[in-house]
């Protein structure tokens, strides 16, 4: 664990809004391309003459690199600094774009998606750095909420966007015209970026050896930082499981939906993740203790619904229910941006990015579990979906137990690791300057 160092906090202002909207932009752009295949599915099916398991290797592919890449991600960015990492990220994604548009085979397309997916781990966590070290602490929460709700814009644009160029010009031109706004976001990315104000240098390495190492171990001494993993993990799942693989087969082939209809309800959960993201940021930067209230909360209101869905008498739940059970699940993406709230403040300015690597990790980990695990359910009852989704409580509690775990020890050390003031907030709420 760290010792107490006070750090000056960043000014904020214009400049710092200018220079964090060119790393939002480039995240908005790889979110593009990450969910661009989401409203390609059955193009994709056709052009490489694949059965529907096939397909869905490439979620699975991935979902693998991009949690794979987190930590080695934030050790990247700790030890190259934002840009050349954001830089990398931008261009390695639309590289992908482009192979992705122009491969022949099922296995370049593949090597192809993981090429993106490579870039595209890249971009979250230099955001969120970039975040910290341009705006005072107290605009944290905020401004991570709003990267999300960014990264959710991007994935309404290929729903909105990508799927009518698509079907009306075709794949090629769809995929590599796409391609054109990676370059488009790399001008002033280059240009115009900078990794901190003048005047707030993170402070000097250590000098010598075992710098990745030393790292991860002091990340990861940190009670805030496993506990920001944990909370991530346990509130992020149920809605990316729903919307990256099994929504549509659950709402189309057990509750009997039109595809349409279908459709409509995921673009639903991303529209609430978008509302819910400014609703959790401000309650968050106002007042820090609401961080643990709102993250179980979710976690509760999430298994609450999708018991009443599975449960519901009768072969399927009325439409009411199925809105509601996604107006929820779009809450589980902001509640999910609470765990880099706690890593946050628990990590000196040269760890944010190993700690943030460690945080975007345990989601990701989740989704890929209740994957596998409901599509084994599936194949071993004979699609019951009611027994398959029943997974999704397995994980909640596994990750719930965490949370309440490492809740007090996390909070103690987030104490110690700020100055002494005159208190005006609760246990749970950090002063708006970190130490």
């Amino acid at each position: 664990m760290s010792g107490a160092v006070v750090f000056k906090d960043p000014p904020g202002g214009r400049k710092a809004v200018a220079v964090w909207s060119i790393g939002v932009a480039v995240y908005f752009v790889a979110v593009i391309f990450r969910t661009s295949l989401g409203v390609a599915g059955l193009e994709a099916a056709d052009r490489f003459h694949v059965n529907a398991s096939a397909l869905s290797t490439f979620s699975i592919l991935q979902l693998l690199v991009y949690a794979g890449m987190q930590v080695p991600v934030g050790l990247m960015v700790d030890r190259l600094g934002t840009k050349k990492v954001l830089t990398l990220g931008a261009v390695l994604f639309t590289a992908g774009q482009i192979g992705f548009a122009l491969s022949p085979t099922y296995g370049m397309a593949l090597a192809a998606r993981a090429l993106l997916g490579c870039g595209d781990a890249m971009t979250f966590i230099s955001v969120l750095r970039l975040g910290t070290r341009w705006f005072p602490a107290r605009r944290g929460p905020l401004t991570a909420q709003l990267a999300g709700l960014v990264g959710m814009a991007g994935n309404l644009v290929s729903t909105l966007v990508l799927a009518p160029v698509l079907h009306g010009f075709g794949w090629v031109q769809a995929f590599a015209g796409s391609a054109a706004a990676g370059v488009l976001v790399l001008i002033p990315l280059v240009l115009f970026l900078k990794d901190h104000p003048e005047g707030h240098e993170p402070p000097a390495r250590v000098a010598g050896g075992g710098f990745v190492r030393r790292q991860i171990r002091e990340s990861w001494q940190e009670p805030g930082t496993r506990l920001g993993l944990w909370v991530h993990f346990t509130t992020q799942f149920p809605a990316m499981v729903f919307l990256l693989l099994w929504g549509m087969p659950f709402l189309v082939e057990d509750q009997g939906l039109a595809r349409t209809t279908a459709a409509g309800l995921l673009t639903l959960v991303v529209a609430s993740n978008m509302a819910f993201g400014l609703v959790y940021g401000q309650l968050i930067g106002r007042r820090q203790s609401a961080r643990i209230p709102l993250a179980l909360g979710t976690v509760g209101l999430t298994a609450l619904l999708w018991a009443s869905t599975l449960a519901y008498p009768g072969q399927r739940a009325p439409m009411w229910l199925l809105v509601m059970l996604c107006v929820v699940l779009g809450t589980c993406g902001p509640a999910s941006m609470i765990g880099f709230d706690f890593a946050r403040p628990a990590n000196p300015p040269e760890r944010q990015g190993t700690a943030s690597g460690i945080t975007n990790m345990g989601g990701f980990l989740a989704s890929m579990t209740t994957l596998l695990a409901i599509g084994l359910l599936l194949d071993a009852t004979g699609d019951d979906y009611r027994i398959a989704f029943s997974s999704v409580f397995v994980v909640e509690l596994l990750g719930l137990t965490q949370i309440l775990r490492l809740r007090p020890a996390a909070l103690r050390a987030e104490r110690a690791h700020r100055p002494t003031v005159p208190s005006r907030h609760s246990a749970d709420s950090p002063s708006p300057t970190r130490a």
